[in-house]
């Protein structure tokens, strides 16, 4: 029987948040178009803020949250071969049971097995840092090596061993390949995080200095997503006669770093709202100019802001550039240092290294950013949706 519809199946890789964001982003637009049957395949650990969906949920195994960041934060490789061999049959059984199309993943990096054992069509969701065609230096993240010999010694080194580096965290996504008898990727970290039939960088293209890139990678443009909570009580009480600055840490950055921002910028005549992604830590009754929440929708917090404090990775900065909004990130893994490297050049912000972060490097940012008048308004192409039509298209 001939199927009305194209099935498309999505895996994020639920580690953190943004994965599925950007998922649920996607996956939402095309719903909407009434030309295909959408699956969602991923982790329940963030269901309360995503709330219900409009289609097809499926499990997937993901490592935990923990797990990961944890090794993000010390550098070591991700995944190993057990985990990715455990990944690539939990991938199997879900395409066997949806029978999709089309794939879409978000740093799901077992895909690079499954969909060419299965030999369906594979787009990946990432960022254009990642890429093995751009151009920039490494900064070096919080990691250990950081802290020993300091950042200007460690990033010379860093750089320096950076080829060994990402040799080795390609070594177990190597390793399942042969595991499976499929062709093995380069032996580059970033090819790993990025091969897919279709890459898909959701960046805006002109904030990268690429090199020529294949004519399988594209330039999305920045995939925006908000939790999909009610607004609190006190939202419309929110005094913005000051200056408006809202924090958010989100999944992956330090929040034990927020009493210590929260403090600092308390002392400032400002208004502040924050998302504490943490039901413990309610922070506005200690304060008088302190509204805060465990989670908001980031757009509408986004809008009222005239600065925004993120942990420097690629959502929030995205969502803040939108609006024209200057951003502070505070980044401490690799992914939020690269994100940071290309706002600093677009002149759109400042960055604090979270182990520098003190109360006077955060207050002196928030006034010099205050004092700088915004730039005109630059209205950014969003043609995802476009892109993924044709290549669906094209493909099945």
């Amino acid at each position: 029987m001939k199927k009305n519809k194209k099935r498309i199946l999505f895996f994020a890789e639920t580690v953190t948040l943004a994965h599925i964001a950007r998922c649920i982003a996607l996956a939402d637009k095309l719903y909407v178009t009434k030309k295909y049957s959408i699956a969602l395949a991923a982790d329940d650990r963030y269901d309360k803020i995503i709330g219900d969906s409009i289609y097809q949920r499926l499990p997937l195994k993901s490592v935990s949250s923990d797990f990961f960041l944890t090794k993000l934060s010390k550098g070591d490789p991700l995944y190993s071969v057990e985990i990715l061999t455990d990944y690539v049959n939990n991938d199997l059984q879900l395409i066997e049971q949806f029978q999709p199309d089309f794939i879409i993943g978000d740093f799901r990096l077992s895909l690079a097995i499954s969909s060419r054992i299965k030999n369906i069509p594979y787009a990946t969701i990432t960022n254009a840092y990642w890429s093995p065609y751009l151009d920039m230096r490494y900064p070096i993240p919080e990691l250990p090596l950081t802290k020993l010999f300091g950042v200007i010694v460690a990033e010379k080194l860093f750089n320096l061993v950076k080829p060994v580096v990402f040799f080795m965290h390609s070594l177990a996504l190597n390793k399942t390949c042969k595991k499976f008898g499929i062709e093995p990727l380069a032996y580059d970290m970033r090819e790993s995080y990025t091969y897919a039939d279709y890459t898909l960088y959701a960046d805006i293209e002109s904030l990268f200095s690429m090199k020529s890139y294949p004519d399988n990678h594209y330039f999305i443009g920045p995939v925006l997503w908000s939790a999909k909570v009610p607004l609190p009580d006190w939202w419309l009480s929110i005094e913005e006669a000051k200056p408006v600055i809202f924090v958010t840490l989100g999944s992956s950055g330090d929040n034990h770093l927020l009493p210590l921002i929260i403090d600092a910028l308390s002392s400032m005549k400002i208004t502040i709202i924050c998302i504490t992604a943490r039901t413990d830590l309610l922070l506005e009754g200690s304060y008088n100019n302190v509204y805060s929440s465990d989670f908001l929708p980031a757009e509408e917090a986004v809008k009222k802001a005239d600065i925004v404090i993120c942990n420097g990775g690629s959502p929030m900065v995205y969502q803040s550039l939108v609006y024209n909004k200057k951003v502070i990130g505070i980044p401490g893994n690799l992914d939020q240092y690269l994100m940071m490297a290309i706002l600093l050049k677009s002149g759109q912000g400042e960055m604090i290294r979270s182990g520098k972060l003190t109360a006077k490097t955060l207050q002196e940012a928030v006034s010099k950013l205050l004092n700088i008048p915004p730039k005109s308004h630059k209205t950014i192409e969003f043609n995802s949706i476009d892109i993924l039509e044709q290549l669906i298209k094209r493909s099945t």
